[in-house]
């Protein structure tokens, strides 16, 4: 288990990285635009995260919101896709990100929807996030520059018998082929998106939250067909999410 401290750990933000998305602000929220793939992406992961606070909690599959006087943090928010749906399940919701232009956009569309979340500009270890009942990553620690001090980062930020949830596409030759070269070529991602060799494979993820004090449940697949579209598999190879929580 690691002894650091968020106030000791490495930067990991890649300012270049925080750039590109930020260039996608004012799109993220747009189905058909440059972010179409997270918006098809965000129920299947919705899918699975719902699942995961029922099973961590003991909430009821049937109520609304089950995340009722609990608060969750989302960190690599981008213009809160997925902050926004975790808050109608009735959380206090707080999302980080690296990109100015959307933090900016995530308040932007909070307000016009409503909703009342909190969104912070910067790095996660160094912005004093601390006891959140869920955290999330999703598609971010791929993202980062030192990926052991992000999820320590994230690991301070979860509370006692908090739960958190991580996704991240793996690091084989089929996501080379259809996240890197195929998506990126055909436009189903904006160029510049993905780097395949800082992706993480489920046993490299295992050993850095382990080193975090942290417990891996078992990686679900997330995997494409022409039939089914993104789904949950048990088909890693492309994509996978994970729950962990305090060991």
């Amino acid at each position: 288990m690691s002894n650091a401290t968020p106030s000791a750990l490495a930067p990991t933000i890649r300012p270049e990285e925080a750039a590109h998305f930020g260039k996608l602000a004012q799109d993220w929220w747009d189905p058909k635009g440059s972010s179409a793939m997270l918006h098809r992406l965000n129920p299947v992961r919705l899918g699975f995260i719902r699942n995961a606070i029922d099973s961590h909690f003991g909430t009821s599959p049937r109520s609304l919101k089950p995340l009722t006087d609990r608060r969750a943090l989302d960190v690599g928010c981008g213009a809160g896709l997925l902050c926004e749906p975790l808050a109608r399940m009735g959380a206090a919701v707080t999302g980080v990100d690296a990109a100015a232009e959307n933090v900016a956009a995530a308040q932007a569309h909070a307000a016009g929807g409503g909703l009342a979340i909190t969104y912070r500009l910067g790095e996660i270890g160094a912005l004093d996030l601390a006891g959140f009942d869920l955290v999330t990553a999703m598609e971010v620690i791929e993202h980062v520059a030192d990926k052991p001090a992000f999820v320590a980062a994230l690991a301070a930020a979860l509370g006692e018998g908090g739960l958190m949830v991580l996704s991240t596409p793996n690091r084989t030759a089929a996501a080379r082929l259809l996240l890197v070269e195929g998506a990126e070529t055909l436009g189903m991602v904006p160029r510049g998106t993905h780097h395949w060799d800082d992706f993480v494979t489920p046993v490299e993820l295992h050993d850095l939250l382990s080193e975090a004090g942290l417990v891996m449940g078992n990686p679900i697949g997330i995997a494409y067909s022409p039939t089914k579209g993104l789904h949950l598999s048990d088909n890693l190879a492309l994509n996978y999410i994970v729950t962990a929580r305090k060991g």
